[in-house]
This record gives C-alpha cells, structure tokens and sequence, in this order.
C-alpha cells in the first residue's frame, strides 16, 4: 500500500495503467480500438469540428483519417487511451488518455480528452472522470493527478474545477499547438485530497441526485 505524501519513507514506484477495461453505472472506458471504435465515433463528431479546437490533432477529413489517427493512438507507448462507451447504447461518443505517466514518483495526467456533442454534460460523462481517478489513485496508488489545458479553453478550466481539482497556476509559452502559442493552465488532485473527492463523485452520481427527468438535485462542485 502507498503512503501518502506525508510519509514517503517506504514509497516504491506505481505501475502505468493497463489496457483493460473499465465499467462503471453509465460508461464503460474500453480499451482504444481503431477497428472497433471509428465508426461509432467518426458518427458522434463527424460536423463538429468545434469539439477538435484545443487538441493538438484534428478535425479529420473522413472516417478513413479517423481512423489511422486511432490506430496510432492505440499503438502508442506514451499514452494510454480508452474509448467512452455509453450504457445507453453501448456506443462510442469520445476517448480520453492517461499521458505523462511518471510511476517513479506516482505522477500521471489525465488528457486527449474528446467528447462528442451527445456526451458532454451527459451523467456518463462525469463518471468516466471519476473512474479514471478512482483507478489510478485507488489500483495503482499514484500520489498526484494531473488535468492541464489551453489556458483560454474556459470550459476546461471549468470542468477542472467541478471535477475537484485544484489550479496552481498558469505556464506561459509552454506549447505550440497547431501553430499556435499555447499558455498552459495547470491543475492536480493529491491522493490525501482523493477521499473527499470520492465521496463528492458518489453523492453526485448517485441515481437520488436526480429527478425523473435526470436533472440533477445537487450539483458536483455544491457536495462535501
């Protein structure tokens, strides 16, 4: 078992995650597949290329560049990527990545996050982030969780701070995306602060948190 960051006298190193899957009430993330998961997700995003503007690839042309795209981020060895399945219809609506993956010291970020236009402020949505802190704070033990994004991508900003974690701080010029300059905001989750972050996931995603038109009671930022 990993100590937490007060006593890190008998801390060993953490594994990278694998690719298995992941299943949860509303979402399952499965592992990236190029042949499984293209045409679902070419058919989410395909006309929306508004959802490509802050990641460093896309829009693609066709299904057919969708695709080789995914292939590679299958294969890579530098990220971990899952396809966002959703329970309701067992389709792929967007992927997200476990990336700069530090085991030494227990570090990984969470990002390459794509959501089609029909999973964003969706239950299924908020859930895959929280089972992919769950894991990587409670299978793995990592100490510290990373979200980072364009410094001007207020609606990731925003979905840091509703998802608990914290902003430390803005790293000016640090990218050049797309030939652009990128001003990247940076925010973590420490593991001493993943308990009450847990429990905040939890009320939040329990099913008395909404009404029978699934709007929600409480919302995440609003819970203990």
């Amino acid at each position: 078992m990993h100590l937490p960051p007060e006593d890190l006298s008998v801390w060993k190193p953490v594994e990278i995650p694998s690719r298995l899957p992941i299943h949860g009430r509303h979402v399952t993330l499965d592992p990236l597949d190029a042949e499984r998961h293209t045409a679902d997700l070419w058919r989410a995003v395909h006309g929306h290329d508004e959802v490509w503007a802050y990641l460093a690839d896309g829009p693609y042309a066709n299904e057919a560049a969708l695709r080789r795209a995914l292939a590679e981020k299958q294969l890579s060895t530098s990220a971990v990527f899952f396809a966002l399945m959703t329970k309701t219809n067992g389709r792929t609506e967007g992927y997200a990545s476990y990336m700069r993956m530090d085991p030494a010291n227990g570090v990984i970020e969470v990002g390459n996050i794509l959501l089609a236009p029909s999973l964003q402020r969706t239950i299924a949505a908020t859930e895959a982030m929280y089972l992919m802190a769950r894991h990587v704070f409670e299978d793995l033990g990592y100490r510290r969780y990373e979200w980072k994004c364009n410094a001007n991508n207020e609606p990731s900003r925003r979905a840091a701070s509703r998802l608990g974690f914290t902003f430390e701080g803005i790293f000016r010029q640090h990218m050049v995306i797309k030939g652009q300059n990128r001003d990247t905001a940076w925010f973590a989750m420490l593991n001493s602060e993943w308990p009450a972050r847990k429990a905040a996931f939890e009320a939040w995603l329990d099913p008395a948190n909404f009404d029978r038109e699934g709007r929600q009671k409480s919302r995440l930022m609003q819970l203990p």
